[in-house]
C-alpha cells in the first residue's frame, strides 16, 4: 500500500493510515503469538520490551494537539486507536483510554501553558504516561464528598493531602491528575472540586497497597497515600466551576467508550465465526444451529450498534465542545456499550465451551476483563437511573407526561421513537422508585441507540447488519418496557435465617 504524506510546516507528517497500520502491525506481532503475551495473561504488568514496542508507535499522539507535536486530537483518530488496541488487548485499550481521555484531554482543555509544554514533551520524547485519581476508599460513586483536600501556601503553591484508590496505572504513571477540595482556615471543605497536575518528580504519592485485581492484569491498581506540594501552574483552570469541569471530563471519557468496545466486540465476533465454522457437532457445522445463529446475530447487533455510536461521537464531539451537559448521550453510550461488551464476551464463551474457560483463552480473558467496564466511571445501575432522571427533568420542564410525546421531539430519539410509537406511548410518573428509574433508563438507552443505528444506516452502512441490529434493539425494548410495567413490589429480607433451613421441612 502506498501511503500519503502531508507537508506541514516544512516537515513530512505521517498520514493516519500509515500511522494506524504501523500500530496494527506492531500489536499483531506482540499479541499474535502464544509464545508472547498470551502466556503472560496470569502475570501482572507488561514485559518492558513489549511496552517499548507499543509506545514506540506513539499511540497517545492522537490525544495531543498539533502545536505540541501531536496528531491534533481528532475524535475519529482517538476512537480508531482505541478500537485497534482493544481488538488485540482490552487492557491495553483501557491503558490508552486512561492516558488519553482522563489525563491528556483534561490537560489540553484546562491546563496551564507551562504544564502543557512540559507534559506533552515528556509523553512524546520520554514515552511517559498519566492517569486520573478521583475515587477514595469511602467515596466511590459519591465523589462530590471526597475527603482529599488542599490549602494554598503563601508562595502560591498547593499542599494536597488525602487517600485515593482504584486509579489505573497505580505506581506506574509518571503524571497524575489529582482531585481535591479546598480546606479553609476552619477546616471546612469546599463544595466544589479542583484538579491538579502531579509529576512523579514532585514526590508525595506513596503506594500503600497494590490490589490483586481479578482481571485487567496488564494494569496495576492500588491504594495511594497523598501528601504533596504542587506549584501554582499545576492547577487546572475551570471555565466556570470545578464540578462542571469534572462532568465535562467524565462525559467526554464515557463518550469515547465505544472506541474501546469496538475492537473488543469485533474480536468476539471474529472468534465466534471462526470457531462455529470450524467446529462440527452432530455431523454439521456449529454455525448451522439455530441457537448458535441467534447468539452470533446478537454479537453482530452489538457490533453494529457500537459502530453507530462511534460514528455519532466522531461527528458530534470535538475538543472544542463542552461535554458537561451531554449527560444523556454520554450515559446512554457508556451503559449500553459496556453491557454489550460483557454480553458478547459471555456469548463467545458459551459458544467456545470448556476450551474458552481458561485465563489464556480470549473468551475467558474477555469475560473477566470486560466486567469492570460496567462498574468504573459510573456504575451502570446508577447511570441508567440518571438517564431516566434527566429525561423526567426535561419532561417536567416541557409539562409532558407521555414518553412518546417527549421522545419524538428529542434530537436523540426522533427517528427511533417514530418506529416504536406503540411501545412508548404511555405516561410517566415523575416520582418513580429507583428500580423503575433503572429499568426505564435501560429502555431509553436502547431507544437513543436505535436512533444512532438508523442514522448510520441512512449514511450507507451495510443494510443487513442495520436490519439485524434494529430487530434486536426492538426486542430488547419490548422486553424492558414489559418488565418496567410489571415490576413487582418486593423487598429483601435482612434477618432471613430463622425458619429457613430446608432440611427441617422436607420430611413433613
Amino acid at each position: 500500500m502506498k501511503y500519503q504524506e502531508t507537508q506541514i510546516n516544512g516537515s513530512i507528517k505521517q498520514s493516519f493510515n500509515e500511522y494506524l497500520n504501523k500500530y496494527t502491525e506492531t500489536l499483531r506481532s506482540v499479541f499474535g503469538s502464544n509464545q508472547n503475551l498470551l502466556d503472560t495473561s496470569v502475570t501482572r504488568g507488561v514485559p518492558g520490551i513489549v511496552m517499548r514496542d507499543i509506545l514506540d508507535c506513539d499511540p497517545l499522539k492522537v490525544f495531543i494537539p498539533k502545536e505540541y507535536n501531536g496528531r491534533g486530537t481528532h475524535t475519529h483518530e482517538c476512537l480508531k486507536i482505541l478500537e485497534t488496541s482493544s481488538y488485540y488487548s482490552l487492557p491495553l485499550s483501557l491503558m490508552v483510554g486512561i492516558n488519553g481521555a482522563l489525563f491528556l484531554q483534561p490537560l489540553s482543555l484546562y491546563g496551564s501553558e507551562t504544564k502543557k509544554k512540559e507534559v506533552y514533551r515528556d509523553f512524546i520524547e520520554k514515552k511517559n504516561m498519566g492517569g486520573l485519581m478521583i475515587t477514595e476508599p469511602k467515596y466511590g460513586s459519591d465523589a462530590l464528598h471526597m475527603q482529599t483536600h488542599y490549602s494554598q501556601n503563601e508562595d502560591g503553591s498547593y499542599h494536597i493531602k488525602g487517600m485515593k484508590h482504584w486509579a489505573g496505572l497505580t505506581g506506574w504513571a509518571d503524571y497524575w491528575v489529582l482531585t481535591a477540595r479546598r480546606k479553609d482556615s476552619k477546616g471546612n471543605l469546599s463544595r466544589d472540586i479542583d484538579f491538579f497536575i502531579h509529576s512523579k518528580a514532585n514526590g508525595g504519592i506513596v503506594v500503600e497497597e497494590v490490589f490483586n485485581n481479578l482481571g485487567l492484569y496488564m494494569l496495576p491498581y492500588g491504594r495511594n497515600q497523598i501528601n504533596t506540594t504542587l506549584q501554582e501552574d499545576s492547577k487546572l483552570i475551570p471555565k466556570t466551576t470545578g464540578v462542571k469541569m469534572m462532568l465535562d471530563i467524565l462525559h467526554r471519557s464515557r463518550l469515547q467508550f465505544p472506541g474501546m468496545a469496538m475492537g473488543f466486540i469485533k474480536r468476539n465476533l471474529d472468534e465466534a465465526l471462526i470457531h462455529c465454522k470450524d467446529r462440527f457437532v452432530g455431523g454439521k457445522q456449529l454455525f448451522d444451529y439455530d441457537q448458535v445463529q441467534h447468539r452470533i446475530s446478537k454479537i453482530q447487533a452489538a457490533f453494529t450498534t457500537c459502530s453507530a455510536m462511534c460514528a455519532f461521537v466522531s461527528k458530534n464531539v470535538t475538543m472544542s465542545d463542552d461535554c458537561s451537559r451531554m449527560d444523556l448521550s454520554a450515559n446512554t453510550i457508556k451503559t449500553l456499550v459496556t453491557d454489550y461488551m460483557q454480553e458478547t464476551a459471555q456469548s463467545l464463551l458459551q459458544l467456545v465451551g470448556a476450551k474458552g474457560y481458561t485465563q489464556e483463552h480470549v473468551a475467558g480473558k474477555g469475560t473477566i476483563d470486560s466486567r469492570p467496564f460496567q462498574i468504573f466511571e459510573g456504575s451502570n445501575d446508577i447511570l441508567y437511573q440518571q438517564i431516566t432522571e434527566s429525561v423526567i427533568k426535561s419532561m417536567r420542564r416541557a409539562k409532558l407526561t407521555n414518553l412518546y410525546e417527549f421522545l419524538k421531539d428529542n434530537e436523540l430519539s426522533t427517528y427511533s421513537s417514530d418506529r416504536l410509537k406503540d411501545v412508548l406511548d404511555f405516561n410517566i410518573d415523575y416520582n418513580l422508585t429507583q428500580r423503575k428509574l433503572v429499568e426505564l433508563g435501560k429502555v431509553l438507552s436502547r431507544v437513543i441507540s436505535m436512533n444512532f443505528v438508523i442514522d448510520l444506516g441512512e449514511k450507507g452502512f451495510r443494510s443487513d447488519l442495520i436490519s439485524n441490529a434494529m430487530e434486536h434493539l426492538k426486542h430488547e425494548i419490548n422486553m424492558l418496557v414489559s418488565s418496567y410495567n410489571s415490576l413487582p413490589s418486593v423487598v429483601s429480607v435482612a434477618d432471613y435465617k430463622d425458619e429457613s433451613s430446608w432440611e427441617n421441612f422436607f420430611n413433613k
